[in-house]
């Protein structure tokens, strides 16, 4: 090909009006012809030269348009259950298995299901005008394979899940009437992404059948370009484009390829015109050099600059134009780290995994992904990860406008590397979305999917980023999301960096180590020689939001969320529903707080991704957002609270312990971690340390400072001697640097205890044997505290109950530990009078929660009400508790699933606990409600 560039004056910057010529378009949304294909006949029946019986509107889904099965024990799912004996067989949802009332506990419930081929059919006529030219079926998102005929002659097959299929026509149509037939099938066939991907699955956006976005024909001249690929260059201000141009025309053509730049914004300000002249055959490609000016405007998360890449292609055959957004930015690593332009980049993010109640399919408008991303954005996130699959164009064009970074995935959660269709099905999908999304400066990351395996995933994980780096630099590429750490990648995406991980159960940092905030991962980020990013940091549970189900008004229905309520109902506690959720909800961000802070307190970590910000309604139903499914809050804690402890400023405080007794000197660590835009100069940081009403115990300042770019950057110290709080209290930690605060609760209890009045008249014991029940029934009041272990199975002995939230949920992780939400109590009740706390848990619980059985009410009276409760399991709803009272005989008891006699010295929250119970049973207000008889005690110990 031989070429010239040319620089026009500013005289002619602005293209001449007879330029102004739109693309020709037939747009093809609608009502459509529809038959369903369920034998898989429609081929060899040639369906394509019939016509359809039924009919549909595009863009939309069978389910939406009511086509499809009923849900039945026998439908067969498009997703693992991994526990599926929880649903399939337990008698507690056999009324769930009936038919007319089928209910799957999993995931949310479509209203129809359909796998297979389905058939839709539109005829369209085509302009004179529309003769000799170039002619393309757009379908911007099919799920999946699709089959195009025009009237009785077929076009081809395409299978992307994450780009549009496009199709040449211009062989197929001629002016006149023609019949358009596309034949979609759904099915997991020969490539197999994986029943998990979310590019497919019902855990999330479901395996629905259909055509979604735009649907339309477009009329273009028989040269054309194809596949622009724009490489800004922010060091020399420049921007390489490279393109293709294919020329149908039959003839060698010259032609002449135009370019000229835009800023994207209120001042639309024009750059230079170039002109580039070639000659084409059959195709060819071209690549042009375009100077950004002196001081061309970068894009990055705080300053989203975008510019529009005008390309017209001028020949005797007429006339193709393009317009290309991009950014002028460069995203690199920079020794462990991420850098924007040169600036460090720590990435705060979460994952979308294709969950859309409404739709069952991700939006293909802009507005809804503003929303959405708007919405990470007040949550401090700056980052989000696409899991297992890609978004439409809409979803990158959202990004680009505010300022998000992006890493997507190739469509697959799957066992690769053994030469079967799927291997070189993912370099295809890959391949297809670099081309179709690659100009969006969003677009910063990519791995092949989510979590491979298969015998040689490395070595075929090796050679794709190995192929794609080289293919297209424009981005930073890891194997796959989870592992494996690989030589040649840019980036490690590992489960590593979390207080709790899969398969730990109680063994966790959260669980297994009294509470601190000392803790960081320097050793796994020091022996990774390149950025590390956390995978699916988080998975913490609340309890489901009942409320929230009347807002699922589209295709898919909270079934999971009915059985659930039902199950509370029906054991006498529906009316805690909402009391639950908050204090699981307040539990669920406390275990949030704690994995970010230990991230950001992590000298050289590249960032994090939760799993997630947002409910995750699938895989067992995962309710581990702090936002629903629908990216709305749920009522225990606002942006602007999450954004105290993740942000791109976030005062971090190492303290050894949380629980001091007043005779100690509180101690503290205090630094910042801080990625803005730029340093912050001349900042002077304050701390105080105030009690639960505000009131001042005591504070200071740290010197005048410029905090730099990054995080690990100390500020100064704190030492507060304690012997002047009295009373057991909660006192809080806030730091404040500049408009930056941060804070962290902590408890003080008396290292001396008054006296109790009546003592003796308590009887304090370990089992509930016949002494104590002679104690009881003559009259006596007794604290039964028991030892870990001595509860039976059935009845809260094999719960295990940790002090964080549920990991993921116990369906999905067949039952691993913590099987318990925390605990909800009535924080005035007097038993708790001397331990303060809230009525939700907080960190002077974790003891107790850690040296406890929960124990099971389910056999006695509703009316018995627990002191303090354990927040129960969703799939199993019973009535647990940690402390109770009843009466026995003459005498009263107070049961505490707490173990309050081993070790004590070392335990200062347990020894405030029990003083408190005491100081309680031997006041009048110890005066329980509710008579039960020795046998029932009994029936809860293994002894």
């Amino acid at each position: 090909m031989k070429f010239k560039v040319l620089i026009l004056p500013i005289l002619f910057l602005v293209f001449c009006s007879c330029e102004k010529e739109q693309t020709k378009e037939i747009d093809l949304s609608g009502e459509w012809q529809f038959q369903i294909d369920s034998l898989d006949q429609g081929i060899t029946g040639q369906w394509y030269a019939k016509n359809l019986f039924d009919n549909v509107q595009l863009p939309g889904s069978m389910a939406e348009n009511g086509k499809g099965n009923d849900i039945t024990v026998d439908t067969h799912w498009t997703g693992s259950m991994w526990n599926d004996s929880l649903w399939y067989k337990d008698p507690k949802y056999a009324k769930y298995r009936e038919p007319g009332n089928v209910k799957v506990s999993f995931w949310l419930s479509p209203e129809k299901v359909y796998y297979g081929p389905a058939w839709y059919q539109k005829k369209v006529s085509i302009p004179d005008s529309w003769k000799e030219q170039h002619i393309n079926l757009y379908l911007e998102r099919a799920h999946w394979e699709t089959s195009v005929w025009i009237d009785e002659q077929k076009v081809g097959v395409q299978n992307s899940l994450g780009t549009p299929h496009d199709y040449n026509l211009s062989d197929y149509l001629t002016p006149g009437e023609h019949t358009i037939t596309i034949r979609v099938d759904n099915r997991v066939k020969e490539i197999d992404p994986g029943v998990d991907a979310h590019s497919i699955s019902d855990n999330t956006q479901t395996n629905w059948n259909g055509i979604v976005g735009d649907i339309k024909l477009t009329a273009s001249s028989p040269i054309i370009f194809q596949n622009i690929k724009l490489y800004p260059n922010v060091t020399d201000k420049m921007v390489t484009v490279k393109g293709q141009v294919s020329n149908s025309s039959g003839s060698s053509q010259k032609c002449k390829i135009l370019l000229q730049v835009r800023e994207v914004g209120h001042t639309k300000k024009e750059l230079q015109k170039v002109i580039k002249e070639i000659e084409i055959d059959a195709e060819g490609q071209f690549e042009i050099e375009y100077a950004m000016g002196d001081s061309p405007l970068l894009w990055d998360e705080f300053n989203p600059n975008l510019y529009n890449m005008q390309l017209r292609l001028e020949s005797e055959q007429g006339i193709d134009q393009k317009e290309v957004t991009f950014g002028m930015r460069d995203f690199e690593v920079d020794g462990k780290h991420f850098a924007i332009n040169g600036r460090p980049v720590f990435l705060r993010g979460t994952l979308e995994c294709s969950i859309f109640p409404l739709t069952g399919y991700p939006p293909t408008n802009v507005e809804e992904w503003k929303r959405i991303l708007k919405t990470i954005q007040n949550y401090g996130l700056n980052h989000m990860r696409f899991h297992s699959y890609c978004p439409p164009e809409a979803a990158f064009q959202a990004a680009d406008e505010l300022g998000v970074y992006i890493q997507v995935e190739a469509s697959a959660w799957a066992n690769i590397g053994g030469r079967k269709p799927i291997d070189q099905w993912i370099y295809k999908e890959a391949e297809a979305i670099i081309n179709s999304y690659g100009n969006h400066p969003s677009f910063v990351m990519m791995a092949y999917g989510n979590e491979p395996s298969g015998e040689n995933h490395e070595k075929y994980l090796e050679k794709f980023v190995e192929y794609f780096k080289k293919l297209d630099n424009r981005r930073l590429y890891t194997s796959g999301a989870g592992w494996p750490l690989l030589d040649n990648l840019d980036y490690y995406n590992h489960k590593g960096p979390r207080i709790q991980g899969w398969a730990q159960e109680l063994n966790s940092i959260i669980n297994s180590e009294p509470p601190q905030t000392e803790f960081d991962y320097d050793k796994l980020i020091q022996e990774t020689p390149m950025p590390y990013v956390s995978h699916e940091m988080g998975q913490w549970c609340a309890y489901p939001n009942f409320k929230e189900m009347s807002k699922y008004t589209g295709v898919l229905k909270p079934k999971n969320f009915e059985i659930f309520k039902e199950t509370l109902e029906g054991n006498h506690l529906g009316h805690l529903a909402d009391s639950l959720l908050l204090a699981s909800g307040k539990l669920q961000v406390l275990c949030y707080k704690a994995d970010i802070e230990a991230a950001l307190r992590t000298k050289d970590m590249a960032g994090f991704q939760l799993l997630g910000l947002h409910d995750f309604p699938g895989q067992g139903t995962a309710l581990v957002g702090v936002l629903d499914a629908f990216w709305d809050e749920k009522g225990y804690v606002t942006a602007d609270e999450f954004r105290e402890f993740n942000s791109e400023t976030v005062p971090l405080a190492r303290l050894a312990k949380r629980i001091f007794m007043n005779n100690e000197t509180l101690k503290a660590v205090v630094e910042v971690a801080h990625y803005g835009e730029r340093p912050l100069n001349d900042i002077i940081p304050t701390w105080e340390l105030s009690d639960k009403n505000g009131v001042s115990y005591a504070k200071g300042e740290f010197p005048k400072t410029n905090i730099p770019i990054g995080n690990g950057y100390r500020l100064g110290k704190i030492s507060v001697d304690l012997n002047t709080s009295e009373k057991a209290q909660k006192l809080v930690l806030t730091v404040v640097v500049g408009k930056h605060e941060n804070s962290w609760d902590l408890w003080v209890y008396p290292s001396q205890n008054e006296p109790i009045v009546k003592a003796n008249q308590i009887m304090v014991v370990q089992k509930f044997d016949t002494r104590t029940i002679n104690y009881l029934k003559n009259g006596g009041n007794v604290l039964l505290n028991i030892t870990k272990g001595d509860i039976a199975p059935k009845k809260g002995g094999d719960i295990g109950v940790g002090f964080s939230s549920i990991f993921w949920n116990t369906s999905w992780t067949n039952g691993q530990k913590p099987h318990t939400l925390g605990i909800l109590t009535n924080p005035k009740h007097p038993a708790l009078a001397e331990f303060p706390t809230e009525y939700h848990s907080n960190w002077q619980w974790w003891d107790a929660m850690s040296h406890s059985n929960a124990i099971v009410l389910d056999d006695f009276t509703p009316d018995l009400k627990p002191i303090v409760r354990i927040v129960d399991d969703w799939f199993e709803n019973r009535r647990t508790a940690l402390l109770f009272e009843v009466r026995l005989g003459k005498g009263k008891l107070l049961v505490s699933g707490i173990d309050l006699h081993s070790d004590l010295a070392q335990r200062p929250e347990a020894r405030q606990l029990l003083y408190s119970l005491k100081k309680y049973m031997s006041s009048d207000q110890f005066n329980p409600a509710i008579t039960m008889e020795s046998d029932d005690i009994k029936s809860l110990f293994t002894y």
